[in-house]
């Protein structure tokens, strides 16, 4: 019998073997070596990337800082290209090799100026292996209803006695503090150094030798002019009258039209205006004693056509110039009698005045000029005597409004203001009485806004509301108003000066402000005063008002309507855009709106 014996080639079995590691050892070399090779081509790409990021970035500062230096380079509408495939240089000066940058500029989202001056920057950086890195920078010019101060000229008015400034302050100007000190509660700037650095308390710090910021110009002013213009919203005055004085007023109204017991509503916004007949009128409409008729020495408001006391259910002048009618003389109450019950002095217009308290769209004085657009039926049934004459500051009521009054000559302001609105005068801007907001001024929505934009002063009068005058000359100094302080809501921008009018003179004690003695009482302003020199409002021996100003927070996220800029643009939201087929004209058109 055979056996058969199978005998392994275990020669060939360790060939195989060999075969297979040596594959296997290969394709491990080959494949690192593919991987060393994708490492490196992985870092080299992103660390190109990281220089087309840092070129494009770097970009948007440039951009920002050109059109700083220089408005020109900012167009007013559409895009311009700063740069255009351009070389791109390192921190040293070097060219950085196979690098093109093109920068452009322009105007973005709202472009009217109504909210303010809104701006994009894209920077495009690329090589020529096609890679591309694509930025987008929002910027926007700083209004100057940032500032709680501002001024170009400080003069010889220093920060004293504990002042206490809230918000923003800049001056181009040195400033001055006495070793009476003052204390900052928002950031410092000026343009110069501050004297008496020692005696403030800085609690947001302080710079000097900070960019020199221009005061908005009267071209300024006057680019206004058509803005209100579409909005039925232009007014023709005159400059008569003292530097207290105009021949016309504005009043703020605000309206319950759906009878909800407020007038919080966004079409309850409205203003009146009273022109005098004659420009030798001009006190009377601010309820100016000092000048009255230019019949010789006065009397006090006793002579006064504007002043009166109730008498029953009517009203009644003290001298009986009644301007609706005849009424009975009040001469017969005691001279320095300052007791009169439901005495007071009114501006000229006021339905007071008239006799029975009635409204009456003229007077022997002056008259109230129509609203010349449509009066909406639902004002009409609310007050059907006021309607023609109540001119809407809503959008609601008046599609066309842009926020903007504008007046040709100087104007007195008064009143209560539902909405938001820039009123521009070509000279005096005269505060006869106070103005105030429907709505607390630095509230969560912002919902009422004042910016007065004068091309002169804005004045506080020195009127018979805002000023103690005697009932008689010699006699004591009294209030013929409501109240004995004054009360601004807005921010104030003059081209010259804000002050008020014959500041150091009459009373240094018929009023009280707080604990402390003065001629008028207290100033109240929330807002900001922004002026090229600084004007006063007080003496230090007690004549004129004791400051109490208030910053108020609206003003820097949501400035007035077309409230004037500071020419300086900061950074706004900052974009990653997608650099996938972009073109810079179809990009330009999505971020602009139709």
């Amino acid at each position: 019998m055979r056996i058969l014996r199978v005998v392994d080639d275990e020669h060939g079995i360790a060939l195989v073997v060999v075969l297979l590691v040596v594959l296997a050892v290969s394709a491990i070399v080959a494949g690192a070596a593919l991987l060393g090779s994708s490492t490196s081509l992985i870092t080299k790409y992103h660390a190109r990337q990281s220089v087309l990021e840092t070129v494009a970035d770097a970009g948007l500062e440039e951009a920002r800082s050109l059109i700083n230096g220089s408005r020109a380079q900012y167009p007013d509408t559409g895009y311009r290209a700063l740069e255009a495939g351009a070389v791109v240089y390192a921190a040293d000066g070097s060219v950085i090799p196979d690098v093109k940058r093109s920068l452009y500029v322009g105007p973005t989202g709202v472009t009217t100026g109504q909210y303010g001056v809104f701006g994009s920057i894209v920077a495009v950086a690329e090589d020529p292996q096609g890679n591309r890195v694509v930025r987008r920078g929002e910027v926007y010019q700083e209004s100057f209803s940032k500032y709680a101060y501002f001024t170009t000229v400080e003069g010889n008015i220093v920060f004293a006695n504990n002042d206490q400034i809230f918000g923003p302050v800049h001056s181009d100007d040195v400033i001055r503090i006495a070793p009476s000190r003052a204390t900052f509660f928002g950031p410092v700037s000026t343009h110069e150094t501050i004297n008496g650095v020692a005696n403030g308390t800085f609690k947001q710090g302080f710079r000097e030798r900070a960019p020199f910021i221009a005061m908005p110009s009267t071209a300024d002013l006057n680019n206004l002019k058509s803005q209100a213009a579409v909005g039925n919203m232009t007014i023709t005055s005159t400059t008569a009258g003292n530097p207290g004085q105009a021949t016309t007023r504005i009043e703020f109204v605000a309206l319950d039209l759906n009878s909800d017991n407020d007038s919080t509503d966004e079409d309850e916004g409205f203003i009146k205006v009273y022109q005098a007949t004659l420009p030798t009128n001009a006190w009377w409409v601010v309820a100016d004693t000092f000048q009255w008729a230019g019949n010789g020495p006065l009397n006090g408001v006793r002579d006064s056509p504007n002043c009166g006391h109730t008498d029953g259910s009517a009203f009644r002048t003290f001298a009986a110039h009644l301007v609706g009618g005849s009424g009975a003389d009040s001469k017969s109450i005691a001279p320095g009698d300052s007791t009169v019950p439901g005495r007071a002095c009114y501006l000229g217009g006021s339905d007071i005045l008239n006799d029975g308290n009635r409204f009456l769209p003229a007077d022997t004085r002056g008259s109230w000029l129509p609203w010349p657009g449509v009066v909406d039926p639902r004002v009409t049934a609310k007050d059907p005597a006021h309607a023609p004459f109540l001119w809407p500051i809503n959008r609601v009521l008046n599609p066309n409004f842009r926020g903007v009054i504008y007046v040709d000559g100087k104007v007195a302001v008064s009143g209560k203001l539902r909405g938001k609105v820039t009123l521009a005068a070509t000279d005096n801007i005269v505060i006869a009485d106070d103005i105030t907001y429907v709505t607390n001024p630095g509230a969560a929505n912002c919902a009422d806004m004042l910016g007065l934009f004068g091309g002169n002063d804005i004045v506080v009068a020195d009127n018979l509301l805002n000023d103690p005058i005697p009932w008689l000359q010699g006699q004591k100094a009294v209030s013929w108003d409501e109240t004995t302080d004054e009360f601004i809501d807005g921010f104030v921008l003059a081209l010259n000066v804000f002050t008020a009018q014959h500041y150091n003179q009459g009373s240094t004690n018929a009023e009280y402000c707080g604990a402390t003695s003065a001629g008028r009482g207290c100033l109240f302003l929330t807002g900001g005063v922004i002026q090229k020199q600084r004007g006063a409002v007080g003496f230090t021996s007690g004549q004129g008002y004791v400051k109490r100003y208030s910053y108020d927070q609206c003003g820097f996220t949501n400035p007035p309507p077309y409230f004037p800029t500071t020419g300086h643009f900061v950074r706004g939201h900052y974009f990653e855009v997608d650099p996938t087929g972009f073109d810079v004209a179809s990009y330009w058109n999505l971020l602009t709106p139709h």
